[in-house]
């Protein structure tokens, strides 16, 4: 099956394109040049259309294209014709259109200033290209970073007049926050230290079996955990559910233009929204740090009960006699930093959200990659700075 091209072009020197047969243009004069351009300019028949268009640009006067003859065009068919004239106009030669309605003046007008049909640039300039992605990357960090310490001064000053008693404490958003983020965390928070304390108990025993001191491994379990692994991963597990939900929640209300009607009728976004989720995230790590602590250890009593044939009795006073106060008292200084922490970067990034529904995915995400990373971060800040007040 043949299909026959819709338009016809006839360049000034007498070569013509059209119907089923391709193109074939021949070099033009020093005549004036001049092009006329009939039939329906569509997308169907675009490249053929294009291929039609591109003569070389002799040294000459003004182009002259005439579009009286078009009965039908597209956004293909004006990108055609604007190409074209950038092409005749890049050369030196002015191009301008005749005969044309009102109509496709515009759209063909409106694409040749467009920066679609704009070069591309050279390749083989890979380094320059790189440092160009790098300083970009820097500079939106560091605008990032600004517009943080700026939400976080922001945040501390509502934090601290909610505090004194100068804004006030919405307590029931705080109530609805902690069970979300405490109470529905209870099951996996459990059930992930559980099966820690139970990894830390068995890889424990079995190194320390091969040096005869398997009675160690209650050393092992009650450091670890109260001092380390049972805030820390509580607070990764706070940061995945709800450091994700409030970036999600706070960028919807944004799209939404929820946050610009909260302050139409004279509402503080910070403080209804951000506070209570501060106050909630960092009271419920608190708890679910010591509770996460808990599972990890009778994970861990269990293991040497059932493989060190150690009584719960014996193992309950072994923890008392190794594992000193100031390890769990760090813990629970811990968390509710990392608390805040969490909820903080949720936030923030909600309030950036931007643009689309795709703007939510993104922010949640960094959302929850910054939190980790950032709670990872204050982490070693502590065993450092408490190390060196000699609580080793």
């Amino acid at each position: 099956m043949v299909t026959t091209k819709p338009w016809d072009v006839h360049w000034s020197n007498g070569t013509s394109s059209g119907g089923a047969a391709e193109p074939s243009v021949a070099p033009l004069g020093s005549a004036e040049p001049s092009v006329t351009v009939s039939g329906r300019l569509t997308l169907d028949a675009i490249m053929p259309l294009d291929e039609a268009l591109r003569v070389q640009p002799p040294a000459g006067p003004a182009l002259a294209i005439d579009l009286s003859g078009v009965t039908g065009i597209d956004t293909a068919g004006a990108w055609a014709i604007a190409g074209l004239m950038q092409r005749w106009q890049g050369a030196g030669i002015p191009a301008r259109l005749i005969g044309a309605s009102p109509d496709v003046a515009s759209l063909v007008g409106a694409l040749a200033n467009a920066p679609l049909l704009t070069k591309r640039r050279k390749r083989g300039q890979s380094v320059i290209d790189r440092l160009e992605r790098i300083g970009r990357s820097v500079t939106a960090q560091a605008s990032n970073t600004a517009d943080f310490v700026a939400f976080l001064g922001q945040v501390l000053v509502v934090l601290g007049l909610t505090l004194i008693g100068r804004r006030p404490l919405r307590g029931h958003a705080v109530i609805h926050q902690a069970e979300a983020i405490g109470v529905n965390a209870l099951g996996i928070v459990g059930l992930l230290l559980f099966l820690v304390g139970l990894v830390v108990a068995q890889q424990g025993a079995v190194q320390l079996r091969q040096f005869g001191a398997e009675v160690f491994t209650v050393n092992l379990i009650g450091r670890s955990t109260s001092r380390e692994l049972g805030i820390l991963l509580a607070a990764i597990m706070v940061a995945g559910r709800s450091g994700s939900a409030f970036a999600a929640q706070i960028g919807s209300m944004k799209l939404n233009q929820e946050i610009d009607a909260l302050r139409t009728i004279g509402l503080d976004p910070i403080e209804v929204l951000v506070i209570p989720r501060v106050i909630a995230c960092s009271l419920m790590m608190l708890g679910l740090a010591f509770y996460g602590i808990l599972c990890a250890l009778v994970a861990g009593g269990l293991f040497v009960w059932l493989q060190l044939d150690m009584p719960p009795g014996t193992y309950v006073q072994r923890l008392q006699e190794v594992t000193p106060l100031s390890d769990f008292v760090i813990g629970m200084v811990k968390a509710p930093v990392f608390g805040f922490i969490i909820a903080l970067m949720g936030c923030f990034h909600g309030f950036n959200v931007t643009g689309n529904a795709e703007s939510v995915g993104a922010r949640t995400t960094q959302a929850v990659v910054e939190s980790i990373f950032v709670v990872i971060v204050f982490d070693a800040l502590f065993a450092f700075f408490f190390s060196s007040l000699g609580y080793n």
